[in-house]
Order: structure tokens, then C-alpha cells, then sequence
């Protein structure tokens, strides 16, 4: 029998409800809820005896002219699904409840990984998504936090946060949930119009063409990189970037690289797309 989900409004409430609880995993989303998100909370409710999902739309990770006031906000639908998933709390604050209006947010500064790839061309972004994770962590207080490889920078660079703050809560990446064409989910998907949607899995593809090219012994990773930019600009994308990085520093393939990940992100219509593939040792 399913489980009723409850949902808290307060950091009060939520604390009160998780006292004494052991085991707590922690999936920080800004709802929307689709498949990619649903792999996130049940690897949380397979490890954990109790699941937190943190619904927020958080301002401060919007750049200007992003898509805040647009973000789709499906509360209802996602709390519908989470229940059938077996969470146990949702929390869903108000942003004031977050984000005191009567003073200036104290931010989470991140390291100058923080401005390469998506960093570059979003600045401020991923301190904005640090800033609010760290108060999850702390409001929570999990043992355990569930965040999609699909956003590789930040995942690595939520890891080098907990690091270097000394957070008690364990990250766990999990892999990315793909459309049967390869596109990998993402809320922004709704973003694209049909014939677009037809285009985006170019995306992928390009990058397991990278990926097949490495694994044959080319090392030539910025003419890979130009190619795969090629490529996209030829299939209609405005392209961000194409780069080959060591997996767990995003600096570039140096002698103590031990592994390899390839990342893009791009824009096909209104819709940013991101991805990223494993591409195994150098």
C-alpha cells in the first residue's frame, strides 16, 4: 500500500517531522517532475528509509532574461507522483521562507570551475544552485543527497562544495534517463516545438561520435570538439560549447587525467539542452 506524502511549507515543521529519523535522503528538484527526476527519488527510496523532496524554484541559480516567471510550477501533479513513488515529505516553501526578505542572502561562492562550460555563459548560476543546496543540506539535514549525471558540472561541483564545507551528507550521482532517440529528459524538453524535438537527439549522437572516436585512439580532442560543433551548427543548434574534459576536475585532458567525459550544452529553438557521456580512460 502506497504511503500518503506529506507536504511541509516551513523549515520549522520539516525539522520537527524528521527528529530522530535515521537515514534521510534528500532530493533537491525544482519540480516539474518527469522521469529523470523519478530515477532520483527512487534511488532515494530504495537507500533510505526516509525521502525528502525539496520542491523550489530557486531565483537566485536565473540569469536576466532566463526563464524564472516561466518555469513551469505543477505542485499538484508532482505530488501525485511522488506519493505513487512512496516519499514521505515534500517540502515546498514559499521563497520568503528560504529567502528572508528582510535581509541580503549570504551566498555560496564556488571555485573557478564554476565559470567554465556552463559557467561561462550563465554567470552567477551555479553559486545560485550552491547557495540554495547548502540550505537544503542544512534544513534537512540528510544523510544523503540524489542529484542526475545530465548536469555533470554540477554535480561535480556540488561534490568539491561538500568537500571543502565539511557537509555530513553523502553524494550520489545517478545516471542520466534518456527518450527512447537518446535526448536525455529534461523539463526544458517542453520547450521544443515538434519539429525541433525531431532535431535534439543530434545532440547525443554527436557526443557518441566523440565518444566512438576517443575509444579508437584519436586524441585530438579540440578537432573532436570543432567537429562536434560543426555538426550541430550544420543539424540547427546555436552551440554553447563541445568539450572533451577529465572527468573529475572539468579541466582539460592533462598527464593525471584517468577519465574522460564529454559535455555539451547548445540551444535548438527556446530550449537550452545540456548533456553529457562517460568516454572512458584517455
Amino acid at each position: 500500500m502506497v504511503s500518503k506524502v506529506k507536504t511541509v511549507r516551513t523549515i520549522q515543521a520539516l525539522r520537527t517531522a524528521l527528529k530522530g529519523a535515521a537515514g534521510v535522503g534528500l532530493v533537491p528538484t525544482m519540480g516539474n517532475l518527469h522521469e529523470g527526476h523519478m530515477a532520483l527519488v527512487n534511488a532515494s527510496v530504495q537507500r533510505c528509509a526516509t525521502t525528502v523532496v525539496s520542491i523550489f524554484v530557486n531565483p537566485l541559480q536565473f540569469g536576466p532574461g532566463e526563464d524564472f516567471d516561466n518555469y513551469p510550477r505543477t505542485l499538484c501533479a508532482d505530488t501525485a507522483k511522488l506519493e505513487s513513488a512512496g516519499v514521505d515529505f515534500i517540502f515546498a516553501p514559499p521563497e520568503r521562507e528560504v529567502f528572508s526578505p528582510a535581509e541580503e542572502a549570504v551566498k555560496v561562492t564556488l571555485p573557478s570551475l564554476s565559470r567554465l562550460l556552463c559557467g561561462r555563459s550563465r554567470p552567477g548560476h551555479f553559486d545560485g544552485v550552491a547557495t540554495v543546496v547548502a540550505k537544503l543540506f542544512n534544513i534537512v539535514g540528510a544523510d544523503y543527497a540524489f542529484f542526475g549525471e545530465k548536469d555533470w558540472q554540477q554535480l561535480t561541483l556540488i561534490r568539491s562544495m561538500v568537500r571543502n564545507l565539511n557537509i555530513p551528507t553523502t553524494i550520489v550521482g545517478v545516471p542520466t534517463e534518456r527518450s527512447a532517440d537518446g535526448l536525455a529528459l529534461s523539463s526544458r524538453n517542453l520547450y521544443l516545438s515538434d519539429a525541433e524535438r525531431a532535431v535534439a537527439p543530434a545532440l547525443y549522437q554527436t557526443l557518441c561520435s566523440i565518444r566512438n572516436a576517443i575509444r579508437d585512439g584519436d586524441r585530438r580532442y579540440r578537432v573532436l570538439e570543432r567537429h562536434g560543433r560543426q555538426t550541430l551548427d550544420g543539424a540547427g543548434f546555436e552551440v554553447d560549447y563541445v568539450s572533451v574534459r577529465d572527468a573529475h576536475t572539468l579541466r582539460n585532458p592533462g598527464t593525471g587525467t584517468e577519465r574522460l567525459r564529454i559535455l555539451a550544452a547548445a540551444r535548438l529553438g527556446r530550449a537550452r539542452l545540456i548533456d553529457n557521456i562517460d568516454a572512458g580512460a584517455p
